[in-house]
């Protein structure tokens, strides 16, 4: 891709994701929903102007979805994170057994066999973190009791999703599937998250302190973007995930002294990459593969209709997982069911290794779309309208990102 190129293909998915974003909160349903729709139609599926299998565009919709990370957890009280730990664990643990499970056997009584099943009950066990973070941000709920359960619980389904990961890829080729590979795994994931949280609560604040003595405009900023993108990258390396990384970065870096600056920097960044990410999400998805006028594609229907009904009720029971936990479980359900990027993922795992034909991979594709676009205003409408804030000085940071679209 050529610069030229480049920059036409920013403009239209720029210009869409701004279009998009104002029509969807026109019509009073969250920015996001806009973006994602508006990338559909630039996608392949209809204008074929943006190519999200093109690796420049795949590659500026992951920096967005690392920064966007970042700035989630800018504004997450680490705290109360903890506080809802335990809660967070059990929404997270059933969100993927319970879908995994249930996907596998439906998939065996409409007659797919084994490695498929467990294929498409993999893509089940999903959620994608970005997006219902930035729904709820949208909301103005991500501070609420059940937004801080879910972003915990989406981030340990992350950590669970790499263990069904490395699972089902050595299955696909073929492979033997170990306990201590499994545990490795899982270890690496994990351990990176808590060892990187403890060492960086001693050294961050450290460094940013000794950004005083560097009087250059952005340096705070920069600084920033350093731990998100060295953590994100690190804990690719350790085997776990850039999400991961960035939301850990985020996390430290919401106690450096110079915080309200770094909010405004990050934020102004956000504005051109987060949308990014949400356009290419919408851009990935074939409709053509789901033509109900075409014999192969019926049975692609079937079998992403049987599984966006066992995806969402899975998700949804697993917001009643947690039996003592009194607050709005419908909402934290809800919030568990968009698969998103992660599980377009898992998708085009098994369309890669030979598991999902192009119709199958269809229909697979058709449940992570619907899942994704049907959270959005669920949310919004068991939430209501961002409450009303209260007069103080005015809003500063990260929260400016809820404006993007």
């Amino acid at each position: 891709m050529t610069a030229a190129q480049l920059l036409a293909m920013l403009v239209v998915m720029l210009g869409v994701a701004k279009i998009g974003g104002y029509l969807a909160q026109r019509l009073g349903q969250p920015a996001v929903l806009g973006e994602l729709f508006g990338g559909v139609i630039v996608g392949r599926s209809v204008l074929g102007l943006v190519d999200a299998g093109n690796e420049t565009v795949h590659l500026l919709s992951e920096l967005g979805v690392v920064i966007l990370l970042f700035a989630i957890g800018l504004e997450t009280d680490l705290g109360r994170l903890f506080k809802v730990g335990a809660t967070s664990l059990v929404v997270a643990v059933v969100g993927v057994v319970l879908p995994f499970v249930l996907g596998f056997f439906a998939c065996r009584l409409l007659g797919l066999t084994n490695i498929v099943s467990i294929m498409a009950g993999a893509t089940l066990t999903a959620t994608s973190v970005g997006i219902t973070a930035r729904v709820l941000s949208d909301l103005g709920r991500l501070h609420d009791l059940e937004g801080q359960i879910i972003l915990g619980a989406a981030v340990i389904d992350d950590i669970l999703g790499l263990m069904v990961l490395s699972v089902v890829t050595g299955l696909a080729q073929g492979h033997d599937v170990t306990l201590r590979g499994i545990l490795l795994t899982s270890a690496a994931a994990l351990g990176f998250l808590v060892a990187t949280i403890l060492v960086g609560k001693i050294v961050v604040p450290r460094l940013f302190r000794a950004a005083d003595y560097l009087d250059l405009p952005g340096t705070p900023t920069a600084l920033a973007l350093i731990s998100a993108f060295g953590l994100a990258s690190l804990a690719e390396a350790c085997g776990s995930a850039l999400i991961i990384g960035a939301f850990a970065a985020g996390l430290l870096v919401a106690g450096a002294p110079q915080v309200r600056e770094i909010e405004h920097g990050i934020t102004a960044i956000g504005h051109f990459f987060v949308p990014l990410f949400f356009v290419a999400v919408g851009a990935s998805v074939d409709c053509a593969a789901l033509n109900p006028l075409e014999p192969a594609s019926r049975f692609a229907l079937l079998v992403g209709g049987t599984l966006i009904v066992v995806g969402v009720f899975g998700k949804l029971l697993a917001g009643y997982a947690p039996f003592w936990f009194t607050g709005n479980r419908m909402v934290v359900g809800v919030g568990m069911v968009p698969r998103g990027e992660v599980g377009l993922i898992f998708a085009q795992m098994g369309l890669a290794s030979g598991v999902f034909d192009a119709g199958l991979f269809g229909g697979v594709t058709l449940m992570v779309m619907i899942t994704t676009l049907l959270a959005p205003p669920a949310l919004k409408l068991l939430l209501g309208p961002p409450p009303v804030p209260e007069i103080e000085l005015p809003c500063e940071g990260i929260e400016d990102l809820v404006n993007m679209a």
